[in-house]
C-alpha cells in the first residue's frame, strides 16, 4: 500500500503539489533525522544534512525512477550527503575489526574512543589489518606446505611475487 502511495506522492510532487511536498517531509523527515543524527551527533548539522537531502531529492526528481520507493531514494541521497559532510569535516566513521590479532592482544583495534586524529587511526588500522593478513597468510602457506599442495603455493607466488591479479590473466601485471 505504501508503495502505491509513494508513486502518487512522487507524481504529485513532480506536478508541483505543495501539499504532497509537505506530506513527504512529514512522512520521512523524522526517520532521516534519526539516521543522520546517530552518525553525526550534532543536531544542527543533522538538520542541515536532512535539508540538503530534501533539496537533493527535488533536484534529482526529474531522474526519479518510480519503481524505486521514495524512502529508498531519500535514504540513498542522505547517505551521500552524510558522506560529503563527514569528508568536509575530516571525520571518518571507524569500526573495530571482527578478527583480533592473536600475537598482540594488548593493542585494541582503533575505534571511536581513541583521541588520535583520523589519519593516525587510519594508519593504525592499516597496520593492524596488515598484521592480521600476515598471520592468516602465514598459516595458510604453512598448511599448504605441510599437506603438499604445491599448486596453490605456485598460484600464491604468482599472485604476490609476479603481480598477477586474476586467473587466466595472460601475463597481465598488477598496476
Amino acid at each position: 500500500m505504501e508503495s502505491h502511495q509513494d508513486d502518487s506522492l512522487a507524481v504529485r510532487i513532480q506536478a508541483g503539489d505543495a501539499s504532497a511536498w509537505e506530506e513527504c517531509i512529514a512522512r520521512y523527515e523524522g526517520r532521516l533525522l534519526a539516521y543522520v543524527r546517530c552518525r553525526v551527533h550534532d543536531t544542527a548539522a543533522s538538520e542541515d544534512i536532512v535539508q540538503e537531502t530534501f533539496l537533493g531529492f527535488l533536484t534529482s526528481l526529474p531522474n526519479y525512477d518510480p519503481t524505486t520507493p521514495i524512502e529508498t531514494f531519500l535514504f540513498a541521497i542522505a547517505a551521500h550527503k552524510l558522506t560529503d559532510w563527514l569528508r568536509r569535516h575530516g571525520r571518518r566513521p571507524t569500526f573495530p575489526l571482527a578478527i583480533r590479532d592473536e600475537e598482540d592482544r594488548s593493542e585494541e583495534p582503533p575505534g571511536r574512543a581513541r583521541v588520535a586524529s583520523s589519519l593516525a587511526r587510519s594508519r593504525e588500522r592499516r597496520d593492524h589489518e596488515a598484521r592480521i593478513i600476515h598471520r592468516v597468510l602465514r598459516e595458510l602457506v604453512t598448511g599448504w606446505q605441510q599437506s603438499g599442495q604445491f599448486e596453490r603455493l605456485k598460484c600464491m607466488e604468482l599472485f604476490w611475487v609476479g603481480g598477477l591479479r586474476k586467473k587466466g590473466g595472460g601475463g597481465e601485471r598488477g598496476r
